[in-house]
């Protein structure tokens, strides 16, 4: 993914977090793996995946507010094309996630 913006991300300060937080769901995606290897019930593999999917969803919102009170919000300061470019961006990031 390509930045174009200037400086650090406003996740920048919550990164070991972030990244303990995808650690987990990793875990979790192998222990899904495991789960369909052994055969296990169909409806405690869809728990698994739900809450997999809920974490997943934790770590965007996280990044779509850290988004908007950081990188959208420098933008609106600076106004111009580039706060029109980081409203548009963060508008189409949360119709994905929305759709997701």
């Amino acid at each position: 993914m390509e930045s174009t913006g200037t400086g650090q991300h406003g996740y920048i300060n919550r990164k070991d977090d972030y990244l303990k937080r995808l650690r987990r769901i990793e875990g979790q995606a192998r222990g899904l793996q495991r789960m369909v290897e052994d055969e296990q019930y169909c409806i405690d593999i869809l728990t698994q995946v739900s809450a997999m999917t809920k974490a997943l969803q934790s770590v965007a919102l996280g990044l779509v507010e850290e988004h908007l009170s950081h990188c959208v919000v420098q933008a609106a300061q600076a106004g111009g094309r580039e706060a029109d470019e980081k409203v548009r961006e963060a508008s189409e990031a949360i119709a994905r996630l929305v759709r997701s």
